[in-house]
């Protein structure tokens, strides 16, 4: 399983976009509340962008801005757009089929693996951005 930060750091950057409002934010000021290179963020900006959950204006004023309303984005549809796929990956490579534990793990492990990614996704439905933000105004 792959050890991977994406997720809660473009749930950190989407509840940044939508704190600040209407108002644009650069890569370089989400970057330095992420405590992370810019470049990193335009990275995650970039998927984000592609399941049309941000945009981008250029020149001077501009920035990222959500492009959906906050209460509209949830954790679930976040999570598809920066680690899309199944969460609980199977071996990289077939594990061998002459061992009876090798020969049958894939195939055991997948109805297991499937309730469970089904019950996350079910869970992370409930949650949005938005609900985020109030959480972050309450405890500042």
């Amino acid at each position: 399983m792959k050890n991977s930060s994406r997720y809660t750091v473009a749930i950190h950057v989407l509840t940044l976009l939508a704190y600040c409002g209407s108002e644009p934010v650069t890569s370089e000021f989400i970057a330095g509340s992420v405590n992370t290179n810019p470049v990193v963020i335009r990275r995650l900006l970039a998927n984000l962008r592609a399941a049309k959950l941000v945009s981008s204006q250029g020149g001077p004023g501009g920035g990222w801005q959500l492009l959906k309303a906050a209460k509209q984005i949830t954790l679930r549809e976040v999570l598809a757009a920066v680690d899309g796929g199944s969460i609980f990956p199977m071996h990289s490579s077939d594990p061998n089929p002459r061992c009876p534990v090798g020969r049958a793990i894939q195939v055991v492990l997948e109805g297991h693996f499937k309730s469970a990614q089904l019950a996350l996704e079910k869970d992370l439905q409930r949650t949005t951005i938005a609900a985020l933000v109030e959480s972050v105004k309450s405890t500042s």
